[in-house]
């Protein structure tokens, strides 16, 4: 941790200690996937998702203010493709367990869905959106890994925000906004893209992000730029 804190574009330090803290949480929750009717629908198709996200030509034609067009604006602003993700990842299969088949779909449909939880959460990618959104997923899919850089990142802000922003408050709202919030790795993507932005959020029980939002607030009118705030990295996502 103390190797990230240094670089926060170390990568490689994310994706030790999360292999190192995760333990079986992994197949833990790949059980819990598979046991689930939609789960079991869902692995019967074993449907790749990066060339559907990244195809935004029939996603741009869906009505304003879906999911999906949430979705393709979220990632043409900040440069991101599905298939980006996908490379980032590859990066590190080396030292990934070996897991069967349907282990190592389930691993890519949680990679491939991560920017889509930054479009339904309402969290950003800065510093601090990652730490909460980490927090939040934690809540989705458990793992010591994630929610340790979760917390360590969110400890690493506080230093360099006003106290007034109550950090640690995103910490723990990203955590009971996942917990609150119904399973989304277990929902048919596509279906999702079509539905309206506010109708998903609320059918999913999403809660808007409101600590997050206010720290943002107050760390703008302090003349704090939102990319500025912390040291967790952007990448944090392909190994988690």
């Amino acid at each position: 941790m103390k190797r990230l804190i240094a670089d926060k574009e170390d990568t490689e330090q994310v994706f030790h200690i999360i292999e190192a803290l995760n333990g079986r949480s992994f197949e833990k929750n790949f059980h819990a996937f598979v046991e689930s009717p939609k789960g079991q629908e869902l692995l019967a198709k074993r449907e790749f998702l990066p060339p559907v996200l990244d195809d935004h030509e029939w996603i741009r034609k869906l009505p304003e203010g879906t999911v999906g067009r949430a979705y393709i604006e979220f990632m043409e602003r900040e440069g991101l493709t599905a298939q980006g993700l996908v490379d980032e990842s590859e990066k590190f299969r080396g030292a990934v367990r070996d897991f069967d088949d349907d282990m190592l779909w389930y691993g890519n449909r949680l990679r491939d869905t991560h920017d889509l939880f930054h479009v339904l959460s309402g969290y950003g990618r800065d510093a601090l959106g990652e730490a909460s959104l980490l927090a939040f997923t934690y809540s989705q899919t458990p793992g010591l890994g994630v929610i340790f850089i979760s917390f360590m990142g969110t400890r690493q802000i506080m230093k360099s925000v006003p106290k007034s922003a109550r950090v640690m408050d995103c910490f723990h709202e990203g955590k009971r906004n996942g917990a609150i919030a119904s399973k989304i790795v277990q929902e048919d993507i596509v279906a999702l893209m079509h539905e309206p932005l506010e109708t998903a959020r609320k059918r999913l029980r999403i809660e808007k992000p409101v600590a997050y939002l206010k720290a943002l607030e107050i760390c703008a009118h302090r003349g704090l730029v939102a990319d500025e705030i912390g040291l967790v990295p952007n990448q944090i996502q392909a190994a988690a």
